[in-house]
């Protein structure tokens, strides 16, 4: 086998961690040494100490990693070689002719976890409410230095490469026709491979659009009033606005990792510490969180939530995971130039809710779009039933 060929090989993959790490990590979340409680009654100094002890107590003393080790194993794993880098991914195919092949790619902080709850139902559609004519193949890929997936020693691996890999992955598994989907970074590395258009990629669907003009973007990081010539047609592009304006007020998670990531080194010493950090992606997040804590059945459980932070734990991937912040060179939320046909799906609890309006003008092959009455930013994670119903109607006319 030449070295081209052993590089580009496919080796299947099981996660299987030792006893001992399980071990060590109880014993440190035993030895976690709290600070006092916050000094408001709300989550405005972030996570609250009540529920960072509660995660701590049921971490430590009924969660069992191993079931979700079992969960992953269930599902046939792989790792390849892309660019001089491995990179993990669940393959599921589906046993109906005709099935779409589909890419989904997570974002921070997820992991592969966010997605099992949509591999059955998509592959195996006539099982879950659906028409074998809904049927896709499955590909989850873990991003550049999260979870199983080789961690990056050298800059260059932001979201313009990834998603070149992605087109790579595609191609060596075989696939001439294909659909891409992703939220989060994933629907930055998805809206770029929308733009590349590696052969095969005949759409796209995307749970947080990239669809703000440049210079709205420009002056909300910026702290700046918007451009005189900056005119909001409509309520859904000011409340927009204002949902933006107080995400970049409030990311400060963000600016840490895009500046300075590696003085993370914490949060690979102290697994309470980094699932403080983890959990305080956006508001709604962390208070359905916090509700599930408490005991409330709502979207995520509380050991969704453990499952994908053990997984950074066990992996040691909290400081090569937040590098990506550092990577990227493109503007978060805004436009990028899609030309091929998009689905879009705005779920009430993200970041922000986008206008229609824009995304018409940033994707002018919009193929669907759909406001959702519940869900947020872990949209296939918080409301799979939804999330597939949506992957489903947004790539029905691509087959």
């Amino acid at each position: 086998m030449s070295d081209i060929s052993a590089a580009a090989a496919i080796r299947p993959f099981t996660c299987e961690f030792p006893e001992a790490a399980l071990q060590d990590l109880r014993a440190r979340i035993e030895a976690t040494r709290f600070p006092e409680k916050e000094t408001v009654a709300d989550q405005s100094q972030g996570t609250q100490l009540a529920t960072v002890k509660e995660l701590a107590r049921y971490w430590a003393t009924e969660y069992d990693w191993r079931k979700v080790e079992a969960r992953l194993n269930s599902h046939p794993q792989f790792i390849t070689e892309i660019d001089g880098l491995d990179i993990h991914f669940i393959h599921v195919r589906s046993k109906h002719e005709n099935a779409l092949p589909v890419i989904v790619t997570h974002g921070w902080p997820g992991s592969v976890i966010e997605q099992l709850k949509i591999i059955e139902p998509l592959t195996d559609p006539t099982a879950h409410g659906g028409l074998a004519e809904d049927a896709f193949h499955v590909v989850i890929p873990s991003m550049p230095g999260y979870g199983f997936s080789g961690k990056p020693t050298a800059k260059g691996w932001g979201p313009e490469r990834i998603a070149r890999a992605w087109g790579e992955l595609m191609k060596r598994l075989g696939y001439p026709k294909y659909v891409a989907q992703g939220g989060d970074w994933g629907a930055v590395v998805t809206d770029l491979m929308g733009v590349q258009e590696p052969a095969g990629l005949v759409g796209i669907h995307t749970n947080m659009p990239k669809v703000i003009p440049p210079a709205v973007e420009e002056a909300i990081v910026a702290g700046n009033p918007l451009p005189d010539d900056v005119v909001l047609a409509d309520d859904e592009q000011k409340r927009a606005v204002e949902q933006l304006d107080f995400v970049y007020r409030h990311v400060y998670y963000a600016y840490m990792m895009g500046s300075r990531p590696q003085s993370l080194t914490g949060l690979a010493d102290s697994p309470v510490g980094l699932a403080a950090f983890l959990l305080d992606h956006d508001a709604k997040s962390l208070a359905l969180i916090t509700r599930s804590f408490d005991g409330v059945r709502e979207g995520l459980s509380r050991d969704d939530v453990l499952d994908n932070i053990t997984l950074f734990w066990l992996t040691n991937t909290a400081v090569s995971a937040s590098r990506l912040y550092a990577e990227n060179t493109t503007p978060f939320f805004g436009a990028k130039g899609v030309k091929l046909p998009v689905a879009v799906s705005v779920f009430p609890d993200e970041l922000y809710q986008a206008p229609e309006s824009w995304a018409k003008e940033a994707y002018p092959n919009l193929v669907h779009f759909n406001r959702l009455p519940r869900g947020g930013h872990f949209a296939a994670w918080e409301q799979p039933e939804l999330f597939v119903g949506e992957l489903r109607n947004g790539f029905r006319t691509l087959r």
